[in-house]
Formats: C-alpha cells, structure tokens, sequence
C-alpha cells in the first residue's frame, strides 16, 4: 500500500468517528449502557464465558478450550500489530474526551472488539442457532468502543478481522 493510500483511510477512520461518536446520546444512562457492553469484551467477561461455558451441558470441555485458545491467539496478534502501528487513541489526536478509561496508548486494532469476536465466532459456528445473538453482541461492542471514543471504526473493523481469521484458522487445526 502507498503512504497517499494508508493517509486517505485514517482521514476517512477519523471522519467515521467523529460522525459516529458525536452523534450518539451522551445521556448518562446511555453512557453506562455502552460501557457495559464494552466490557463484555474485556478479559474477565471473554475468558469468564469460556470458562463457565464448559459448566454448559450442551458444551464441550473441548469447544470451551478452542474458545480460549482462539482467544489468546487472538489477543496475542492484536498486541504485536498495536506495537508495529502505534496509532494513536482518538482522545489523543483528536481532542476528544474518551468517556471510559483507556486500557492503553494504541488504538489499533481495538482488542476489546477482537476478543468479544473471537468468542462469539467460536460458539456462532459450533451453535448456528446462537449466531446472530453472539455476534450481535460482538458487533455492539465493536460499535461502543467508538461510541465511548477509545477507538476509530477501522481499529474494531480490523480487531474482529484478526479475530474471524484466528477463529477460521482453529476450526482446522483444532
């Protein structure tokens, strides 16, 4: 890719973002919906549901492993291309105030969306009835990492791209 190329899409991420998290409610009670969501992409609640999903009687210790490992994997390749990247955050470049505490000085790709994605495309293709309510949740928290400003659409696009692909990658070797 030429550098005119990577200047156009972070010009189109921030205007993205600055269309989407601008426009959202700020509503306090709106707020503390969207930073509950964010957090179901967290480390405690993604490896909490693959934990406590082999409790499930319909799940496998087997399945519950694949979800942790695509996990890790996962999370692992997020935090090797933050630290090639180092995009900054948008409260950062953008003057613009994160409304929930920044995990980190990176951007991109966002591990929150990775990781919630990461799980639900694990248990979407082991449970196709469960699909779009996992996925549907992935996407949300996608989606509130950049209504809480901590990250540009294209850093969560990106995350849940590493996320499929580890995912797709484990379905075979697994």
């Amino acid at each position: 890719m030429s550098l005119p190329l990577l200047t156009r899409l972070d010009a189109r991420d921030r205007a993205l973002f600055t269309r989407v998290a601008v426009n959202v409610r700020r509503t306090p009670r709106a707020c503390d919906a969207w930073m509950m969501i964010s957090h179901l992409g967290g480390a405690r609640a993604t490896i909490g549901m693959c934990v406590l999903s082999a409790a499930l009687p319909w799940v496998t210790f087997r399945l519950a492993w694949r979800a942790l490992l695509v996990l890790a994997a996962s999370h692992l390749l997020v935090q090797i291309v933050k630290r090639f990247a180092v995009r900054e955050r948008p409260h950062t470049r953008l003057s613009f105030d994160a409304l929930i505490t920044v995990p980190d000085r990176f951007s991109f790709p966002s591990g929150h969306s990775c990781a919630a994605m990461s799980v639900a495309a694990v248990f979407a293709g082991a449970f196709p009835w469960c699909a779009p309510i996992v996925l549907t949740v992935a996407l949300g928290v996608g989606l509130s990492r950049v209504v809480l400003g901590v990250h540009y659409p294209g850093d969560v696009v990106v995350g849940q791209v590493i996320a499929l692909i580890t995912a797709l990658i484990a379905g075979y070797l697994v």
